[in-house]
């Protein structure tokens, strides 16, 4: 009796602990599948509407394909960005999807992500020396070309330009700044009159204005890498009762109403709303195990009046 009271409790014990075990396992399988769905995004700024469309656009995809994403923001601070990229590690992200503050700085943010063998999308700006899944993000120098191209063409083809520069390393900065100056540099009568970075920053895009108009008031048109800049910029000349073509880059809301209502002759649109849900789109198909397109383009069109 005793030896069979024995056995019985030893079975239990086992029953209990393969039970355990199986229901551990369990936990373990669905906190997998858990991960497995989500998908991090870091975004540059969330302080510019151009960055919170593109936020819009990657969480209406990720609804739709049954995903979760999680935004953090990292407000234009290298380091932060990095901190951010810590925090959705360790939240257990399937992929991470970056808008990078600075192109280099990036690298550094990635590497992180890269360490847990966890694949990256860049989106909008690249990132460089560091090679990632997939980059998405419109023709940034053709861009800058077609800014070029339309001021020309709208004053004639001789030109007094100020050029409004983004942040300084920002591959859309250089891409933006090369298509531009591909278009005017060396034409007769053509002179880009100052140059100077404003950050992609509505605020700074002012200021740096007021200084130039006081500095060199000689200009009839004004290129700004993006749309925050232009308006800024379109503040400053009203202010002080000068003219000059405006164009800005990106399409935004604001950038388009000011230009049907002529305070900006055109902005270069772009489609951030696509390129987060493109951003998402690739990173489903990462975590499915499908390969992916290392260069996505997103199309470019000029938005004049």
């Amino acid at each position: 009796m005793k030896k069979l009271l024995k056995s019985l409790s030893i079975l239990l014990m086992l029953t209990f602990i393969l039970g355990s075990f199986s229901a551990c396992t369990n936990k373990q399988q669905q906190g997998t599948t858990e991960k497995s769905k989500k998908i991090g995004v870091v975004i540059s700024t969330l302080n510019n509407p151009f960055f919170v469309t593109m936020k819009e656009g990657a969480e209406k995809k990720a609804k739709e394909l049954g995903y979760e994403v999680v935004v953090l923001d990292s407000q234009n601070d290298a380091s932060k960005e990095r901190s951010n990229v810590e925090d959705l590690v360790q939240q257990g992200i399937a992929v991470l999807v970056i808008n990078p503050t600075d192109s280099d700085a990036v690298a550094n943010s990635i590497s992180v992500a890269k360490d847990k063998n966890i694949p990256v999308i860049t989106v909008d700006r690249a990132a460089n020396g560091v090679d990632v899944a997939c980059h998405i993000a419109s023709d940034n120098v053709a861009g800058g070309k077609l800014a070029g191209e339309f001021i020309l063409e709208t004053l004639g083809g001789k030109a007094k330009i100020v050029e409004l520069q983004g942040i300084p390393g920002a591959s859309a900065t250089r891409d933006r700044g090369k298509g531009f100056h591909e278009a005017v540099d060396g034409k007769e009568g053509v002179k880009v009159v100052a140059s100077q970075a404003a950050d992609f920053d509505r605020q700074k895009g002012l200021n740096v204005m007021e200084n130039i108009i006081q500095a060199t008031p000689d200009f009839d048109a004004v290129f700004a890498h993006n749309d925050e800049m232009a308006l800024g910029a379109v503040k400053a000349l009203t202010a002080a009762n000068k003219k000059a073509v405006v164009v800005g880059f990106d399409g935004t809301a604001d950038a388009t109403a000011a230009v049907q209502n002529g305070e900006m002759a055109a902005t270069i649109a772009q489609q951030p709303d696509l390129m987060g849900s493109y951003a998402v789109e690739n990173a489903v198909k990462l975590i499915k195990g499908e390969s992916v397109e290392k260069q996505i383009p997103v199309a470019l069109k000029v938005i004049k009046k």
